[in-house]
This record gives C-alpha cells, sequence and structure tokens, in this order.
C-alpha cells in the first residue's frame, strides 16, 4: 500500500521531469521515494540520507509499498550520493533554504546548462532561497504555493540557464507564486509577517521605502 503524501510533496512530485532518473534527497521515511518509484515514470529512482536510521524506515516503507526492487538507497551527505549526470531531478524537500543552497554549492555539476531540475521545499525562508536561485544563474520554471498542516509553503523548481539576475525585495517575496489560484493566501501570509521585519529595517532606504509601498 503507497503512502499518502501531503500537499508539499504531492506538488513536488508533480514537478519531477518524467522520464529521467529522480534523487530524493534526504528522503526521511521514503513516502516521496515510494510514491515515485511505484509511478513507472522514472527509470531510476534513488532515496539518500544522511543517517542511517530515516533509511532503514526508508527500506520499510518501500517494502510495504512493493515497490523495494523500484528503488535504490544511499547513505551520504548532500548529492555526494550521485554522480554527475545520473538524475534528471534532484528533490531537496524539508530542509531550510540555507542548508538546500550549501548542498548545491558542494556540487559544482549542477551549475551546469542541460543540468538537473531541483525541485525544492524549503522549510523556511523562501525569500532568500529565491534571491539565491536568481544571483546564481537558476530560472524558477515553477514556483507553486501548498498549505499542509496549516502553513504555507513554496514548492519550487528551478533550471540552470546561467544567466544571473538582481531581483528585488517583492519579487524574492512573492516568486511567481501570484500565477496560482492559492497565490492570494500566500501573499497575504508573506505580508503579515512584514511589519515585524520592517522594524529592522533604517528609514529612508530604498528597503523600507519597497516594505511601505507593500504594506499600504
Amino acid at each position: 500500500m503507497l503512502p499518502t503524501l501531503d500537499e508539499r510533496l504531492t506538488a513536488a512530485a508533480q514537478l519531477v521531469r518524467p522520464g529521467s532518473a529522480v534523487a530524493d534527497i534526504g528522503c526521511d521515511h521514503g513516502k516521496l521515494t515510494a510514491v515515485l518509484a511505484a509511478s513507472g515514470k522514472f527509470p531510476k529512482v534513488i532515496g539518500a540520507d544522511l543517517r542511517p536510521g530515516p533509511l532503514e524506515k526508508a527500506a520499510q516503507t518501500l517494502e510495504h509499498s512493493g515497490c523495494k526492487d523500484c528503488a535504490e538507497l544511499r547513505l551520504g551527505d548532500g548529492l555526494s550520493v550521485l554522480s554527475p549526470g545520473e538524475v534528471g531531478t534532484i528533490v531537496l524537500a524539508g530542509v531550510s533554504a540555507q542548508t538546500t543552497w550549501e548542498i548545491l554549492e558542494k556540487a559544482p555539476w549542477v551549475f551546469a546548462k542541460d543540468g538537473p531540475r531541483l525541485v525544492m521545499v524549503p522549510a523556511t525562508r523562501h525569500s532568500d532561497l529565491r534571491r539565491w536561485l536568481w544571483q546564481h544563474g537558476f530560472a524558477l520554471v515553477a514556483d507553486r504555493p501548498v498549505q499542509a498542516a496549516g502553513r504555507w509553503y513554496a514548492v519550487m523548481a528551478a533550471e540552470y540557464t546561467g544567466e544571473t539576475y538582481e531581483p528585488t525585495f517583492t519579487e524574492c517575496l512573492f516568486g511567481k507564486t501570484g500565477e496560482w489560484p492559492e497565490g492570494e493566501g500566500y501573499a497575504a501570509w508573506q505580508k503579515a509577517k512584514l511589519p515585524r521585519f520592517r522594524l529592522g529595517v533604517p528609514d529612508g532606504t530604498p528597503l523600507a521605502e519597497e516594505i511601505d509601498g507593500l504594506l499600504k
């Protein structure tokens, strides 16, 4: 019996490139790994985690799902478990924005045209991850707002183009979430955090003016 995915992981699964191998990095209990493996859409599915405990649970999840032979589990740190060009999509779900880009920075082969698609669900600091992606030559091909367990997440898919971009604060705050029906709710949630953030921004600066404009 396949595990049920929450809204975050369901959206992430929909953004994986079909027809090429996929790696679920930080697979935890292996729910997403199992669903991807059972779908039959990918020639290879790799689930990886830094710790043995979650991998043991992931192995149990695969067995209970009847797809133990359809996925490979690997123990290791970040993308060190992969060879360059081995997968068409890398999923990084449930870690912070900073952990996400630190994992990517340790794998230079990710920064290549026709490289892997990155599917990310940052647990925190969505705006900072968007800024990092644009500043490092990635284009957002999807930026989907979803609600899970009473809070908002942004499920992002990015591909490397090599074209760097310096975004505004507003662009980082909302990304491309406005393209989705849920974008209005996500925007309201992001705006609700602004008054507190504004307290730490000096008056008269361009950032202060931009925030004040959003709050109006």
